[in-house]
């Protein structure tokens, strides 16, 4: 699957994108990637936020189509899925 930053989750991982297994992944679910992401990657913003910190207020676009909190544990949602987006909250105009 292909993980795609943008924004504040980009600057503290420190790339833009990487393709991730879902075998790499504690459990094929949202909440299991954000795990191995906060675990793969320690970096920190100029701010000084890790992925870590940042992955809880993000948005997650599997395929295109917002994941919801409540479909964090869903582990349906990623088995199939070629591309998730993590989103941060934008602020700005």
């Amino acid at each position: 699957m292909q993980i795609n930053f943008f924004a504040a989750a980009r600057a503290a991982a420190g790339i833009s994108s990487l393709t991730v297994e879902l075998g790499q992944l504690p459990t094929p679910t949202l909440a299991g990637l954000q795990a191995y992401l906060a675990r793969e990657f320690t970096g920190t913003t100029p701010s000084g936020q890790t992925l870590a910190d940042i992955l809880p207020r993000c948005t997650f676009l599997v395929d295109g189509v917002a994941a919801s909190g409540e479909q964090l544990d869903d582990s349906a949602l990623l088995k199939q899925a070629e591309r998730l987006d993590v989103l941060p909250p934008f602020a700005g105009g």
